[in-house]
């Protein structure tokens, strides 16, 4: 490799003299972390969560603070948002009577501690605190809990959607994008093919069809080793209570071929296709994040090569390469949740780590 300054000119990307970044080609990153304030301000400030059901009125005030760190990277067209982001927000609770008299006012905080772009097709944690933990005041509290909480995560969401969108920098991207050149118009046969000339085209077609039937998709391969039985680490994947154990999440899992699941508290859900104990799982999975009807499957083969050792062998594949929000991490964030989330998690808390 050359170095700068150094080698074949045609071999070195120089600056533009008008500093122009043509269809974004260099790496650029814009930091988003004010227009992030700006933007959860004007969502989430004033926001009616009851007004006057039960005789509660609920209602956040502003945006308290909003830290971490939020940016665009953009490179060769492609948008790649990153942040790590915490909020906390103000909120005010009212109780009234029948005739609209006040009876009992308390103000509280909704704290988001960790909004990631690694978890961008997950809730993030949310929690709510009040300053007055008396009856009235836990009543308006779970109120604010029950009401308000779906719908300040949607609103989170639609952030974590724009940022996927590009965020700051969405309408000058939509404004740089190339035109798309038109199509040419086909070419008038100079007399009629003979069977003969027609075959390859029809071949050419069909191979066409199918890899972009496969557009759009990655598959994710991994194998571990763990020192335990085979039918021990099935077991383990096919228990809902052993499931809730390791991920300390709910989890719902039928033992039968055709049953449905449901894991990490519902964020992912499928039904069993192939079942045999200690030998193979073959399931379907689809995550709430992916668009609707997209599914993905999994295969997981288990190999006893001796006694007490265990190689599992992971085939995921179908995995689309976007979630609904735009969000293009999808199989790096799901290789990532086999690794740390099930396989890491099953070592650490049954002791069949190599």
């Amino acid at each position: 490799m050359a170095r700068y300054g150094e080698g074949d000119k045609r071999w070195i990307v120089e600056d533009r003299p008008d500093g122009t970044n043509v269809h974004n080609w260099h790496w650029a990153e814009t930091n988003c972390l004010e227009w992030s304030r700006t933007f959860f301000s004007s969502l989430l400030s004033n926001l009616t969560i009851l007004d006057g059901e039960g005789s509660l009125f609920i209602k956040t005030t502003s945006l308290r603070s909003l830290d971490g760190e939020a940016y665009i990277n953009v490179r060769k067209g492609k948008i790649i948002p990153g942040y790590e982001i915490s909020l906390t927000l103000n909120w005010h609770g009212e109780a009234k009577d029948s005739n609209g008299a006040s009876l009992h006012q308390v103000d509280g905080a909704v704290e988001i501690p960790y909004i990631s772009d690694e978890n961008a097709d997950e809730d993030p944690e949310l929690r709510i605190t009040v300053n007055d933990e008396g009856p009235v005041g836990k009543r308006i509290k779970d109120a604010m809990l029950s009401k308000g909480k779906p719908l300040i995560l949607e609103k989170v969401r639609v952030w974590v959607q724009s940022m996927a969108r590009g965020g700051p920098l969405k309408d000058e991207l939509e404004n740089k994008k190339p035109a798309p050149s038109p199509s040419p118009s086909p070419a008038k046969p100079a007399s009629s093919p003979s069977p003969s000339t027609t075959a390859a085209p029809k071949k050419e077609t069909s191979t066409a069809t199918k890899k972009k039937e496969k557009k759009g998709v990655k598959s994710i391969s991994m194998t571990e080793r763990f020192n335990c039985r085979a039918k021990d680490l099935y077991e383990i994947l096919m228990d809902e209570n052993r499931w809730k154990g390791f991920t300390q999440s709910n989890a719902r899992i039928s033992k039968e071929v055709g049953g449905e699941f449901s894991i990490f508290d519902g964020s992912v859900t499928g039904t069993n296709l192939e079942l045999q104990e200690g030998k193979l799982i073959v399931q379907k999975w689809r995550f709430g994040s992916w668009n609707d009807g997209v599914q993905s499957t999994v295969r997981l083969v288990f190999e006893e090569p001796e006694t007490g050792v265990t190689v599992v062998k992971l085939t995921h594949s179908d995995v689309p390469e976007e979630d609904r929000y735009g969000n293009a991490t999808v199989a790096e964030n799901t290789e990532r949740g086999w690794r740390d989330l099930i396989f890491q998690r099953i070592r650490a808390v049954f002791g069949f780590g190599i």
